[in-house]
């Protein structure tokens, strides 16, 4: 795919995250390379236990050390290597030109504190500003974010919330120092279809309003045709394809993303049965021999279960982590 150089934002190159144990090595993030262009919204998609949440924090140098260890790769954002910057040097780059939205509010907002203490303190971290200014960017933060009242939610705890109000505040609480990138890990999975159909529309809005790129981390595919400009598809701590939203929907390469597509309920499905993928991902410390998806794999040959595909570009830049890929797969 031709990629303007200077129109990536974010460059991924072979990150490897390892865990280690006393006699073991869980390879949660194993070989992952992905790309983010300036203003466009990239989803990483695959089951839970795919390492797709372990990526985003290795980016921002959130995983505790130890365990955790960074064996390899690079992370690019605007040039400069997010891996090997220093704690003050990647403490700058946190909140103002990277920031990051949870997936439980609740767990992420401090419970003893006003919701305008926590976004009076992502702001202050960054900006020299007088206190009416920065009571002032809060309030029109909520607004944009669709909070009414926003002057007098300032005073509300987080318990005084609804689960999608208490998203919207994560969200603004991102938007404070007007990031190039934010990275939005599952938001909207602990909320109800109504409320989470708001919230992707709301997402859509401020990164049309902001000029702003958002890295989606979701296992739900029905997200990811609402929001998605390009897609990475994960299993077992690998990316297994990659696609643009529309060609992955309309020509699925891999089994394991087939499978996925299979699974995701829809009109047309109604009153059948869904299809289940057999099996669960594997251990991260004990990955199957060649490609880790081949024990669920009903297309699997005999080079599956002891050779690691590569990734083949299969025409427009839609990659895909499989050798059988080109024969004539059944409808499942």
């Amino acid at each position: 795919m031709d990629i303007q150089t200077d129109n990536i934002l974010l460059d991924v190159r072979d990150l490897q995250v390892f865990f280690r144990g006393d006699r073991t090595i869980a390879r949660a993030v194993d070989g992952v390379s992905f790309q983010v262009r300036r203003q466009e919204t990239v989803c990483i998609v695959g089951e839970s236990g795919c390492g797709k949440t372990v990526t985003a924090l290795a980016l921002l140098g959130l995983l505790p050390s130890p365990p955790a260890e960074i064996a390899g790769g690079q992370a690019l954002f605007n040039g400069r290597d997010l891996l090997t910057l220093e704690e003050a040097a990647l403490q700058s780059i946190r909140g103002r030109k990277i920031a990051m939205v949870f997936q439980e509010p609740m767990t992420s907002l401090n419970p003893l504190f006003t919701i305008g203490n926590q976004i009076e303190e992502a702001i202050r971290i960054h900006n020299r500003l007088a206190l009416a200014e920065i009571q002032e960017r809060c309030i029109q933060l909520l607004t944009d974010v669709g909070i009414r009242d926003a002057h007098r939610r300032l005073a509300d705890y987080p318990h005084q919330l609804s689960g999608g109000q208490r998203q919207r505040v994560m969200i603004a609480m991102a938007l404070a120092c007007e990031p190039d990138l934010v990275i939005a890990d599952e938001p909207t999975t602990a909320l109800d279809v109504t409320v989470q159909s708001r919230i992707l529309k709301l997402l859509r809005d401020l990164k049309e309003r902001h000029h702003m790129a958002i890295q989606y981390i979701t296992h739900d595919l029905g997200v990811v045709s609402s929001i998605a400009d390009r897609v990475y598809v994960m299993y077992a701590g690998m990316v297994v394809e990659e696609a643009t939203a529309g060609e992955l929907f309309n020509q699925p390469g891999h089994p394991y993303t087939q499978a996925l597509l299979a699974a995701l309920p829809t009109r047309e499905k109604r009153g059948q049965r869904l299809y289940n993928i057999a099996g669960n991902v594997p251990h991260p410390a004990y990955k199957p021999a060649g490609c880790p998806f081949h024990p669920r794999c009903r297309y699997r040959i005999t080079t599956c279960e002891t050779d690691l595909p590569d990734m083949v570009d299969h025409g427009n830049g839609h990659l895909v982590r499989c050798p059988v890929v080109d024969y004539p797969l059944e409808e499942l």
